[in-house]
């Protein structure tokens, strides 16, 4: 068996900084518990851990004791969640990913400047949720083309569309492309919502899923961009499962056409959310089962780094702490046989059209 292990996959630089986040504050103020609001990432392990260390995930404000720390997750929170943190005393560190921040800056300005904004999305996903809080009058969410018809528009010289960034480029083109035919003059953001780290993980799907007989994507089940990884890969004709962990594979694997796993090609790819440690777990679980040769195809090169929220960085400086020598780097991971179970043989391929950042 040909293990492929997909690069770029894994964390992104939003979820690394957001997880840093809570570490970081659990390891600098003593008092327990630290709350955040939602879970901060969507991947139960990393929850598990950070609540292994003191912090508890609530769903309600209500439920964070007035003047304690609170950390907004990830995926953003709407103006009126921000609010009510104020009007309960709390602390709030904002762990929201720039790359969210962004769609929530473009929703304010295009309401103010009178835009009706269609929110291509998932509508009861936690970033849809808080982006359409930034301009709740002037937002609609689009799920899918079947929504248009049912849409209320005022002006249809004075709309815009703005984009979850965990999409599927393929899905939310199609969108796209059905409300620029119903609307002519649509505007466009002045830079892809998608974000980046989504764009190149599934542009490494599409580039090495054709030449595998099975995908295996590690990932949550409530991981909106880990899920779209193994619908992009089913769209080009290679079977994909979605698992949290080495436990959850098959003891017989979906291969396509039948292909006896010995002489088999499986591509293993990560969510943006979940840790290199479990990639590590199944890389070494297929080498026992199968005696698998590890490869690393490279599509992209990830060096994307977010700093630290300002809030948190206040606290550092007022502890001594000087917040730069508390920073993650981005890190390539070596693929070693103690971690992998063996040394992965590298190569470089391209990224398909358009792919790549």
């Amino acid at each position: 068996m040909k293990l492929i292990l997909a690069n770029p996959r894994g964390f992104c630089a939003g979820v690394r900084m957001a997880i840093d986040v809570v570490d970081q504050v659990l390891d600098i103020i003593e008092e327990r518990p630290i709350y955040v609001y939602h879970e901060i990432v969507h991947n139960k392990h990393v929850v598990a851990r950070l609540r292994g260390r003191g912090a508890v995930f609530v769903d309600d404000l209500e439920d964070v004791p007035e003047g304690k720390i609170v950390v907004f997750s990830a995926h953003g929170v709407s103006p009126a969640v921000r609010e009510h943190a104020r009007r309960r005393g709390l602390t709030a560190i904002d762990a929201t990913c720039p790359l969210v921040t962004k769609v929530h800056s473009e929703a304010v300005r295009y309401a103010r400047q009178g835009y009706q904004i269609l929110l291509v999305g998932h509508r009861n996903h936690q970033e849809i949720v808080g982006t359409s809080g930034e301009a709740p009058e002037a937002t609609q969410v689009v799920e899918r083309p079947e929504d248009i018809p049912l849409l209320t528009i005022r002006d249809p010289s004075k709309l815009v569309y703005l984009t979850q960034t965990t999409l599927s480029t393929d899905d939310a083109g199609v969108i796209i492309e059905a409300l620029k035919r119903a609307f002519p003059h649509l505007k466009a953001p002045p830079s892809e919502d998608i974000c980046y780290a989504t764009t190149n993980r599934q542009h490494a799907v599409r580039r090495i899923a054709p030449e595998c007989d099975l995908v295996i994507v590690v990932g949550s089940k409530n991981s909106s961009n880990s899920v779209r990884l193994t619908e992009i890969a089913e769209n080009v004709g290679t079977p994909a499962i979605l698992v949290d962990d080495v436990t959850e594979l098959p003891g017989t694997l979906p291969l396509k056409g039948g292909a006896r796993a010995e002489d088999s090609s499986v591509m293993l790819t990560a969510g943006a959310s979940a840790p290199e440690d479990l990639v590590a777990a199944i890389c070494r679980e297929f080498v026992r089962r199968y005696g698998a040769n590890l490869e690393q195809w490279d599509v992209v090169d990830e060096d994307v780094e977010f700093n630290l929220p300002g809030t948190l960085k206040k606290m550092m400086h007022a502890r001594g702490i000087d917040p730069e020598s508390r920073r993650i780097r981005v890190v390539k991971t070596p693929i070693v046989p103690e971690t992998y179970g063996g040394t992965a043989v590298s190569v470089t391929v391209s990224a398909p059209v358009g792919g790549g950042r």
